[in-house]
């Protein structure tokens, strides 16, 4: 049923079929918008506009950037001889936060998934084999510890094994805060399997 009119009603629609934003949080942000000065609901939109027409693939790395080379690959502080393995920028993002990596990145746009269709061809492994044809020392594998991550990541160490290049994958385990009654048995064995001197 049409409760607010056309225009609201498409505009809830819109915002709801975004991922993560369900029916009542389309609904609080479309009354949010509404209730906007026209000139910011126009710097939104202008910003939704310009993004969608402006970001690109860093031509590096693969990250999204709005430039042919994102800042992170252009900087020239930054480690090449170290690159990280992520499945996405978001993934680039969260370690870009921690503020201690300074090596480059590697974005696959996604993971081997076969039930999902998605085989190495649909990543950018090929890519990233390439980029290994200059001087690095060290792929840090940094994909998630799903099903699919944890297949990535098998697949990759494969590959560049034979190169000589080192290989290292992410440790997993007990999450800070974490209760040991309500973790799975895997992340404890992993936990266990990656412990360290203290």
């Amino acid at each position: 049923m049409d409760y607010y009119g056309s225009q609201l009603t498409r505009l809830i629609e819109q915002l709801s079929s975004l991922p993560g934003i369900g029916g009542k949080t389309a609904q609080r942000l479309a009354f949010h918008i509404v209730n906007m000065p026209k000139e910011r609901v126009k710097q939104l939109s202008d910003a939704i506009t310009d993004a969608r027409e402006h970001i690109c693939y860093c031509k590096n790395c693969f990250t999204l950037t709005d430039q042919e080379i994102c800042p992170i690959c252009s900087n020239p502080d930054r480690d090449r001889k170290t690159i990280m393995v992520v499945e996405n920028s978001r993934d680039l993002a969260a370690y870009e936060k921690t503020g201690k990596y300074r090596g480059v990145y590697h974005v696959l746009q996604g993971a081997i998934s076969p039930m999902l269709g998605i085989g190495p061809g649909d990543i950018k492994l090929k890519e990233l084999m390439q980029r290994l044809q200059e001087d690095v020392n060290e792929v840090i594998i940094a994909t998630g510890s799903s099903l699919e991550g944890e297949t990535t990541a098998m697949y990759i160490s494969k590959l560049i094994k034979p190169t000589g290049i080192r290989v290292t994958r992410i440790a997993s385990g007990v999450p800070v805060g974490g209760d040991l009654e309500y973790i799975d048995e895997v992340t404890l064995l992993r936990a266990l399997d990656g412990r360290v001197e203290l």
